[in-house]
């Protein structure tokens, strides 16, 4: 039996390195809700907005059908509907199904994301005016305040929900505008009915049936839209469905381990951010987020997908019509309205938070592989870098530095003294990345299966008992995270008493979180699996890997006694993913289309609030040519997260092996104008001062002749301070007009020397470049130096 369950876990492990193969996970007309979805027309929903008023600061509503319903249907109940409004410009709107009506469950609300403070921007309404819109058919519409300049609008038949301009009325962001919103109403199962789905020799029990919700949303004086990550396809989101459209397959937001995933495909892959920004050519853009953790799938709409059964809507707007679909939970959606680009992606993270700070030396490069053997190929791998004089900051361990894959342990063979291992790196200023993944193994001895599963700590299958699935380990569970009581326990782990042999320059990667189950349908863990409170993961099954995430940087926070920023990477993500630490790609090839959407999609990454991103530079499958890897690394320096990683089927690729220097010098231009601006952020590169003020924030400015520093710091932080004697020893301009011969600094009325220089174009020199040498000025000052 026990070579039995080898042989199994060989030929599952096989599997996750081959190319990735299209039938093994669900398309569109594979999905029922997806498919139920796409079948409906416009103008078929028939809710009209009843017993509308103002209670608890909200704009509230009930939603029921317009007309008599056939009394061989299911009843519709009414579903609750409310508005409330936020400072910045911000919309929610939620529609539920009425508590009061005793459904068969509770549905899902995805806990942990909003931040706490976002509550308390909330604009408490005292009053709705009612008017009834032009062209109307015959309902009114209730209008409340949002920000000046802006209003909320409910119309009440047919239902639908907008932001528009007070002046002009011109409209921002609509749901509903097409009549396509559904809401599948839980209900008790009828007794001929089979609610059963099967896919590939699996089958999901559906204990509550059908539940899904779909509805359209429309982007007006848009030309554009992005966000919705994450998918290996061009920054603007290309249409999906409507005319000139070949593949018609919706954005899919279902996070997977897809490994050596195609590219310029709407396939999802391992995170999920349901945010949307839009932008138009008048240089105006808006927002939608949607905050439901379950699978969702997303139709960007061509022109003219409507003429046959058109909605009679404003004409003299531009726009951009999309559909969003879901398996479950509930409508909890967020109108952002702008109006430039860089306010809508502040009003989201208003909501979901901030980027984490991360440590200095997670900016700089990463060297990792699937695996470095043991210690002794450690010392040489970072005894090379050294060598070559290549810079690097961070080296990594994957699974294989494990005992049989126990995770918070080593191999006592490979590496017998992990404390020593790392300190030899920290006394170069160096620090090391273990993996540490979801799957605990199942093995009796092992102490944090024995202590999860006595605590009963682990997800369960639809019977009850723990879930057990396959991956690296073997026959493997799942620490159920969506509680926050195992959340801390997890945490816990991280301590230097209970993670043996870890020191402080060590820190986290968590991979696999998405999560991966070899023998699970779609690589993935099943639906009908049961969390915390009786919830399904196909509720929360985009969110496991962020709350996973959340819990591993929350370890590290607590080993640090609340002083350490700490540096975990996740493969999985979520709105609000960004509090936590950086993620990357997942598993890329190394060919030149790889490195060329991973552009965009580090793009989409940053947009949707994910700012702290990368890809496996070299790609992770696959061996590149000398070309690829060099081109790769001049492209990868400007990644916010820089790492190379490759697997282990594939031939050592440390960047000295290629005989000619891949690391470039990176000089900042002046455009046609003769001008440039940039910023520079200093602090003490590891702890949380720097919410209190210590840090340097400076901005440096070319203009007219004049480079000049100023102080962007806020005042408001706090009392502490961060003082840096760095001084600048030479200021290269790219692009200036020759002629300047010398440059004068004041304060001081110092003057200093002008060269030609240092660049050379193709053996030639390089007259558009002039270097001042020791200017002598200090980084944390204003200054100004004017060129003579």
């Amino acid at each position: 039996m026990k070579q039995f369950a080898f042989l199994l876990l060989l030929f599952l492990a096989s599997q996750t390195v081959h190319s990735w193969k299209k039938d093994e996970f669900r398309a569109c007309d594979q999905t029922p809700f997806c498919k139920r979805a796409r079948f409906r027309k416009p103008g078929s929903c028939t809710l009209i907005a009843t017993d509308v008023s103002i209670s608890d600061g909200d704009l509230t509503a009930k939603l029921i059908p317009k007309a008599e319903q056939d009394h061989d249907q299911d009843p519709i109940k009414p579903l609750i509907l409310s508005v409330s409004v936020y400072q910045d410009g911000i919309v929610r709107l939620k529609i539920d199904e009425d508590p009061s009506l005793d459904p068969p469950k509770k549905r899902f609300q995805v806990p942990d994301v909003i931040v706490p403070e976002f509550e308390a921007k909330k604009l408490w309404l005292q009053g709705a005016s009612t008017e009834k819109l032009d062209g109307s058919i015959g309902g009114l519409s209730s209008v409340v305040y949002l920000s000046d300049g802006y209003e909320a609008v409910l119309r009440h038949d047919p239902f639908e929900v907008y932001v528009r301009e007070k002046a002009g009325k011109r409209r921002v962001v609509s749901l509903n505008s097409h009549g396509l919103f559904d809401f599948e109403q839980l209900r008790v199962k009828k007794e001929d009915e089979d609610w059963e789905e099967r896919f590939r020799g699996h089958t999901d029990t559906r204990p509550y049936g059908p539940q899904s919700i779909s509805f359209d949303v429309t982007f007006y004086e848009s030309d554009f839209v992005y966000g919705i990550p994450e998918h290996a396809t061009s920054f603007a989101l290309k249409p999906t469905r409507g005319p000139g459209v070949e593949e018609s397959e919706p954005y899919r937001l279902f996070n997977l381990d897809v490994f050596e995933y195609v590219h310029d495909s709407p396939f999802g892959i391992y995170g999920s951010i349901p945010f949307m920004v839009s932008h138009g050519k008048s240089g105006k853009s808006s927002g939608f987020f949607w905050l439901n953790a379950a699978e969702m799938q997303i139709d960007v709409l061509a022109k003219g997908w409507d003429a046959e059964n058109g909605i009679l809507m404003p004409t003299e707007q531009s726009r951009i019509d999309t559909f969003w679909m879901t398996e479950a939970g509930i409508v909890d959606t967020f109108f952002f309205v702008g109006p430039g680009p860089k306010d809508v992606v502040k009003q989201y993270m208003s909501v979901t938070g901030l980027p984490s700070m991360p440590q200095l030396f997670a900016t700089a490069y990463h060297q990792c592989r699937w695996n470095y053997r043991d210690e002794e190929d450690v010392e040489n791998v970072d005894a090379k870098f050294d060598e070559h004089d290549i810079p690097y900051d961070v080296l990594w361990l994957d699974i294989e530095h494990t005992d049989g894959k126990r995770y918070f342990t080593w191999d006592k063979l490979l590496f017998p003294n992990p404390e020593e291992m790392q300190r030899k790196l920290a006394a170069k200023g160096r620090h090391m990345v273990t993996i540490v993944d979801p799957h605990i193994k199942r093995d009796d001895s092992f102490h944090l299966h024995k202590d999860a599963s006595q605590r009963g700590y682990y997800v369960k299958d639809a019977t009850g008992k723990d879930f057990d699935g396959w991956c690296w380990p073997g026959s493997s569970s799942y620490p159920d995270v969506l509680n926050p009581e195992i959340r801390s326990w997890w945490a816990e782990k991280f301590s230097y008493k209970n993670y043996i042999g870890s020191t402080p320059s060590l820190y986290i990667w968590n991979d696999m979180n998405e999560p991966s189950v070899f023998n699970g349908p779609e690589v993935t863990m099943p639906r009908d699996v049961l969390h915390l409170g009786g919830v399904e993961h196909r509720e929360l099954h985009n969110a496991y890997g962020y709350y996973f995430h959340m819990a591993t940087a929350d370890g590290l926070v607590k080993r640090g006694d609340g002083k350490d920023r700490p540096f975990v990477l996740s493969r999985a993500f979520f709105a609000g993913s960004q509090r936590y630490g950086a993620v990357w790609t997942g598993d890329n090839s190394a060919d030149w289309d790889h490195l060329r959407v991973s552009v965009p999609m580090i793009l989409s990454l940053g947009l949707t609030g994910m700012s702290f991103s990368g890809a496996d530079v070299g790609g992770f499958f696959g061996n590149p040519d000398p070309e690829l890897l060099v081109r790769w690394y001049q492209l990868g320096a400007y990644y916010p997260f820089f790492r190379g990683h490759a697997h282990h089927d594939t031939k050592r690729r440390e960047p000295w092996l290629f005989g000619y220097g891949i690391f470039n010098i990176h000089v900042i231009a002046l455009n046609s104008s003769q001008e440039a601006e940039g910023e520079l952020y200093l602090d003490d590169g590891k702890s949380f001062d720097f919410k209190h003020g210590a840090y340097i924030h400076r901005r440096f400015a070319f203009s007219n002749g004049h480079l000049t520093s100023s102080n962007m710091a806020s005042s408001a932080l706090g009392n502490s301070k961060f003082s840096s004697g760095c001084i600048i020893e030479r200021i290269i301009l790219l692009g200036y007009t020759p002629g300047a011969k010398t440059a004068l600094i004041e304060p001081g009325n110092q003057k200093a020397v002008i060269e030609l220089g240092p660049l050379r174009f193709g053996g030639q020199h390089g007259g558009g470049a002039i270097t001042i040498r020791k200017p002598g000025v200090r980084v944390a000052e204003d200054w100004k130096i004017k060129i003579l």
